[in-house]
């Protein structure tokens, strides 16, 4: 299914170079030529220097993942997360560590994330006595981001040390992609179980934790950090951020009991009849966007796990796995277990 007429260009979906600290210097230790991979994945190394400024965030998921097969190191975003320092992540960095509490960090950074890396979900839920901490990159055009993802939560896991002290674990992590050969090294570095194959990453731990305080809390500091932060979240009065929009809170309400025109018109703070008049503007209706985000889903996991379909039917918001393969085939012309025998699974190595 080709959407890139709906989709912006992968190359204005970006990252703040800060995100890249050391990542050349890590590859060398690791044995690899930086330069082969960026060049490799159409990263420009000259925007690595600054790091103020803005990367692909398909070239940045890149470099990771052929850092990992050049390097022949599997958990190689695993190893760059478990050095990497909360300050290297940057202007949010410096606000997570400016903040008063635990709490108060991942609730900012949750709230500022689109200023730092775009069509990204951070998410912090609040589950009774426990919270998750989620984290899912939501852009179509990126299949392959297991290396980002697991240096994503390692550095969230370095955060909550800085506050909670070296030895502090969580309850669980849970990660999009299939377990890894060495998926023991995982379990080492979290010090907790974790789970492979899951509907999104996230780390869970519990509630109390977000009432530690930050050592280095700064409220001036932390003011004057979010008010520079806050300029530089994307602009989302245009069409097609609108378009964007709503397909990223469908994205994220997938699993929601009442996934609904209601519901994303509320989360957009939009009435409902308000966001279907503007997306009659587009052409678009909201039960195309709602498929439009399904079958992207749905034929990325196909092809880049072995998620049983039933457990992707029901990720995806159906209540029976019968109902997801007639609605699959009516679009793709064949069922899901044959699209999948047609396309071979990737390997990261």
């Amino acid at each position: 299914m080709d959407n890139a007429h709906q989709h912006r260009s992968s190359a204005d979906v970006t990252v703040v170079a800060s995100a890249a600290h050391g990542l050349g210097d890590f590859i060398r230790l690791q044995g690899g030529d930086p330069d082969s991979v960026f060049g490799n994945v159409g990263l420009n190394p000259e925007l690595l220097a600054d790091p103020t400024l803005h990367l692909p965030l398909t070239g940045f998921c890149g470099a990771f993942e052929e850092a990992s097969r050049q390097t022949h190191n599997d958990n190689f975003g695993l190893d760059f997360g478990r050095q990497f320092k909360p300050a290297n992540i940057g202007l949010l960095g410096y606000i997570a560590l400016s903040s008063p509490t635990l709490g108060d960090a991942f609730c900012t950074m949750s709230r500022l994330f689109a200023g730092h890396q775009q069509n990204t979900l951070m998410r912090l839920r609040d589950e009774g006595s426990v919270c998750r901490l989620e984290y899912q990159i939501l852009h179509c055009a990126i299949q392959h981001k297991r290396q980002d993802a697991e240096m994503t939560m390692a550095a969230f896991t370095n955060l909550a040390r800085h506050a909670l002290g070296n030895r502090w674990a969580p309850e669980q992590v849970l990660f999009e992609h299939l377990r890894p050969e060495g998926w023991h090294k995982h379990s080492k570095f979290f010090d907790a179980p974790v789970l492979f194959g899951q509907p999104r990453n996230a780390m869970i731990f519990k509630r109390s934790c977000l009432e530690r305080p930050m050592p280095d809390k700064d409220g001036l500091l932390l003011q004057l950090l979010s008010a520079t932060m806050q300029r530089n979240l994307p602009v989302i009065d245009s069409k097609t951020s609108l378009a964007d929009s709503v397909r990223r809170e469908i994205q994220q309400a997938l699993d929601h009991e009442d996934l609904n025109l209601k519901l994303i018109a509320g989360r957009l703070n939009l009435t409902s009849w308000t966001l279907q008049r503007r997306l009659n503007e587009l052409s678009l209706t909201f039960t195309s966007l709602v498929d439009d985000v399904r079958w992207n889903i749905a034929c990325n996991k196909l092809t880049q796990s072995s998620l049983p379909i039933s457990e992707l039917a029901v990720q995806l918001g159906f209540s029976e796995v019968s109902a997801f393969s007639r609605a699959f085939s009516r679009t793709h012309g064949m069922s899901p277990r044959q699209w999948r025998q047609s396309r071979p699974v990737w390997s990261p190595l």
